[in-house]
């Protein structure tokens, strides 16, 4: 992975429960936080490339950034019974187990915020939370973007050039991403109800791209949340995670 060559970006991987091997970046030292990648993206896309993972260990955290089940160089099974309901979620779980974490951040960016939301519903109990690039309709309905999702994976050369489905699959190309595992993990998603949104309890910073709606208001997820702040930084829902106000307002809050 490439990045701030001041700051050793270290690369190890573990094997969850069902033996998939999950492989994890981390550089910084500090208190841990925990960040989570995007659906077709992985951790250097989404946290390395552009800065944000420096910027964040810079303010003295160990900066912990995996490659999720079905994407980058962690597994990528297309066996539809290695994603069960909630499987990136449990992923997470054991990954805090495995490096025993207990006094750490959690965050992550669309899919992966999501998927940081659905670990502290499931037990999970960082310090602060982080919940970037989602709003309350992508929380409470996986499937409207899962179906969506499902209809790129399943065309892919046939979409129109330029339309939100062509410049996904563009995406995905440049991520080198996996179609035939993506496939089956869209099947894992869980939509959350507002009760259980309502037990996120610790500091959220919800943060979102000015022009992102794709999936649904971000400002309204943070009202929900009993301690939730809402913070927009430039860009939509693919180029907010290029900009570098992005790390920067991590890092800002995680460090308040």
């Amino acid at each position: 992975m490439s990045g701030d060559t001041s700051i050793t970006m270290v690369k190890r991987a573990f094997a969850t429960s069902n033996g998939a091997e999950l492989v994890w970046c981390e550089l910084g030292e500090g208190r841990p936080v925990l960040l989570l990648h995007g659906l077709f993206s992985n951790a250097e896309t989404n946290w390395v490339r552009f800065g944000h993972a420096a910027a964040i260990a810079a303010n003295g955290f160990r900066v912990i950034v995996p490659d999720l089940r079905a994407h980058g160089a962690s597994a990528a099974s297309h066996d539809a019974a290695d994603y069960p309901p909630d499987v990136l979620a449990r992923d997470g779980l054991e990954l805090i187990a495995h490096l025993a974490l207990s006094d750490y951040d959690l965050g992550g960016y669309s899919l992966g915020a999501r998927t940081s939301a659905r670990m502290v519903i499931l037990g999970a109990r960082p310090r602060r939370l982080v919940i970037s690039g989602m709003g309350l309709r992508g929380m409470l309905d996986v499937h409207r973007r899962a179906d969506h999702f499902r209809k790129i994976l399943t065309g892919l050369g046939t979409h129109q050039r330029g339309s939100p489905e062509w410049m996904a699959e563009a995406f995905l190309k440049t991520t080198g991403g996996d179609a035939q595992a993506m496939l089956p993990l869209l099947g894992s998603f869980v939509s959350s109800t507002e009760n259980e949104l309502r037990t996120i309890d610790m500091p959220t910073l919800v943060l979102s791209g000015a022009e992102d709606q794709d999936n649904g208001p971000a400002d309204a997820l943070a009202e929900l949340l009993p301690n939730g702040t809402y913070v927009e930084v430039p860009g939509n829902h693919m180029s907010a995670v290029t900009k570098p106000e992005l790390g920067q307002e991590i890092a800002r809050f995680l460090s308040a």
